[in-house]
């Protein structure tokens, strides 16, 4: 059935304009004034935005840890996605058995989130070890529709720097993009057990023991070996913290192409000080939350494009429960945070309706930018003939409160407790099916289809 949202003000990463979107066998067939059609369902958006369905680059739905497990499945993960603005995710994969070829992993997440998606999904891959066989097999991954794949210079599967410049060298060859998580791991250690040995096990210690140089370090080392790979593309997840960006600046500054930045809601909005907090353990999540001026430091990146993306790194841990692993000792503590419900209507509230970064900012960064780094684009995160019909209907006028009573997750808290938002989301479309309604999900269990992503094209 065709469908006209009309009367809406579009906003893309460039433009800004009032405008009809007539939708047709799940794409956006026309964009045009008073456009009509017959038999054609008409959803009214007056005096409200009509924007891309925003994309999560950065997930971690159904995480196996070890000690514990993410409770947000793919089923429930991905309802809190959609009830937030969010149509697709790109999850990343957790580690598996030591040994095991890429693929491996791709089958269980396969089954993990076939029948269960509520939304479109993609996977990064995750290198755990490199030798000749796992190089070999980044290209299969790519033909298979995984064009990234993800490394850790710090836990338990991390790589030395030879294997980093390993994968860089066949990522490029392949037009690949390898995502990395930076941090210096013998430093984190070091400290960690530091505090330890003094009896300092409280929350703040978690942040103490992972400071900003530490991440710094590691990310300026990580842009040095993508520079000897000649300037293979890599993406930074999670930046927290402004050393870190000065260390990007500078990178940029000598000619390094092909570098990109993500952050995440909770680095631009909450401090340190939540770890003194009574609930502290909510708030262990690497790397930890920063100080104000770090904050700032990162909008102003997010202002200037310094930041390309805003993902979440969603991974949900109960407070009454595994969380509480770490209430004696915060190295106990399962790292992570929810928030893949939140992101949208944080930015704009905390970044647009605050005038810190434009409307067409937050869909760029939102929607736009990661579609382009990640092979999703043009299909998802623009409004344009051809493209999904991927749409979120907000209302700047609405207000409300955060609070976990509205929230539709597994997890039993939303870190934004009592903040208060300026604008609402009315609906949210993907593929021209209404999934949200008034902060009611009315999708179906199982309609997201997997999404086959294409190699990086460059900057």
């Amino acid at each position: 059935m065709k469908k006209i949202v009309k009367n809406g003000r579009i906003f893309t990463e460039a433009e800004d304009y009032q405008a009809d979107i007539l939708i047709e066998d799940e794409k956006i067939v026309c964009i045009g004034k008073e456009l009509s059609g017959e038999d054609a369902e008409i959803i009214d958006a007056s005096g409200c935005y009509v924007v891309p369905g925003a994309v999560d680059v950065h997930t971690h739905m159904d995480l196996d840890v070890g000690i514990s497990r993410a409770v947000d499945d793919f089923y429930d993960g991905t309802v809190a996605a959609v009830c937030g603005g969010t149509t697709s995710i790109v999850d990343h994969m957790a580690f598996g058995p030591a040994g095991i070829p890429l693929h491996y992993q791709f089958e269980v997440y396969k089954k993990l989130a076939e029948g269960k998606a509520v939304i479109d999904y993609g996977f990064h891959g995750t290198a755990q070890h490199v030798d000749a066989d796992m190089l070999a097999e980044l290209e299969t991954m790519a033909a298979d529709g995984i064009p990234s794949v993800k490394a850790y210079l710090t836990y338990g599967f991390r790589l030395n720097d030879a294997d980093v410049l390993q994968i860089l060298r066949k990522m490029k060859e392949i037009n690949g993009i390898t995502a990395f998580h930076c941090e210096n791991h013998d430093v984190v250690e070091f400290l960690k057990q530091q505090h330890k040995n003094e009896g300092k096990t409280a929350p703040i210690y978690h942040a103490k023991s992972r400071p900003n140089l530490a991440e710094a370090e590691a990310v300026d080392r990580v842009l040095k070996l993508a520079r000897l790979a000649d300037d293979a593309p890599v993406y930074i997840v999670h930046l927290s913290c402004r050393e870190s960006l000065e260390a990007v600046r500078e990178a940029r500054r000598q000619g390094q192409k092909n570098i990109f930045v993500e952050t995440c809601p909770q680095y631009l909005l909450l401090t340190e000080e939540c770890y003194q907090r009574e609930d502290g353990l909510k708030y262990i999540m690497s790397p930890p939350l920063r100080t104000q001026e770090d904050c700032e430091a990162l909008w102003d990146g997010l202002a200037d494009g310094t930041i390309q993306v805003v993902a979440t790194d969603h991974c949900p841990f109960n407070y009454g429960k595994e969380k509480q692993m770490g209430r004696d000792d915060f190295t106990a503590c399962p790292n992570g945070a929810p928030g893949v419900e939140e992101r949208l209507m944080l930015l704009y509230s905390e970044g647009v309706a605050k005038g810190r970064i434009t409307m067409n900012r937050l869909v760029e960064t939102l929607c736009t930018k990661p579609c382009e780094i990640y092979g999703l684009y043009p299909k998802k995160g623009v409004i344009q003939p051809g493209a999904d019909a991927d749409l979120v209907i907000m209302d700047p006028n609405a207000s409300g409160v955060i609070t976990h009573s509205r929230m539709h997750g597994a997890v039993d808290y939303t870190s934004y407790e009592g903040m208060e938002i300026q604008g609402g989301i009315r609906q949210v479309m993907q593929r021209g099916n209404v999934l949200v309604k008034d902060n009611q999900f009315i999708g179906e269990k199982g309609a997201g289809r997997f999404i086959h992503r294409k190699p990086y094209t460059g900057e």
